[in-house]
């Protein structure tokens, strides 16, 4: 009896933790993304697809190791916290390993979320588990878009 209680009260922790981290990490890259986008400035046609030739620019980076290429995309305030280009591919390689060395990748519809542009990924990883890569896009003063964020939502599909 008390091996079951635990392991179920175990499992409601781990799942109510896992949930609170989700929700803290979207909250914090949304809260970190501020400059960039007017109020009521969606991104037009033609960002979306900059925005695109942006993300698949860096993944292509990670392809060939090259950290000062991929570095580049990433926004000032991302490039503030890693400080060099290696300490950046490093985090990637350890904490993004399916955006790092994706088996495929298409895009999915785009949306703006509290004024933040936001690019949807499907990533299909070498092993087959099916993630979404949540990128946030930021606009630079010179009207360049830089990567501000990347979240990955799990999913328990696989594919066929």
């Amino acid at each position: 009896m008390f091996a079951v209680t635990r392991s179920l009260s175990c499992a409601v922790v781990n799942r109510s933790a896992r949930l609170f981290s989700c929700l803290v990490l979207f909250a914090g890259l949304w809260a970190g993304v501020k400059a960039g986008m007017a109020a009521h400035d969606d991104p037009s046609e033609a960002d979306w697809e900059s925005i695109r030739a942006v993300i698949t620019s860096q993944l292509d980076a990670f392809q060939r190791d090259d950290a000062d290429a991929a570095f580049s995309f990433a926004s000032p305030g991302i490039q503030k916290q890693f400080h060099t280009p290696g300490e950046f591919m490093n985090m990637v390689r350890t904490g993004y390993g399916a955006v790092y060395r994706p088996g495929t990748v298409r895009f999915l519809e785009h949306f703006v979320l509290s004024e933040q542009p936001v690019q949807p990924l499907e990533i299909v990883t070498p092993d087959d588990l099916v993630l979404i890569a949540f990128y946030i896009m930021e606009r630079q003063p010179d009207g360049n878009w830089k990567i501000a964020g990347c979240a990955l939502g799990a999913s328990s599909a696989r594919s066929a």
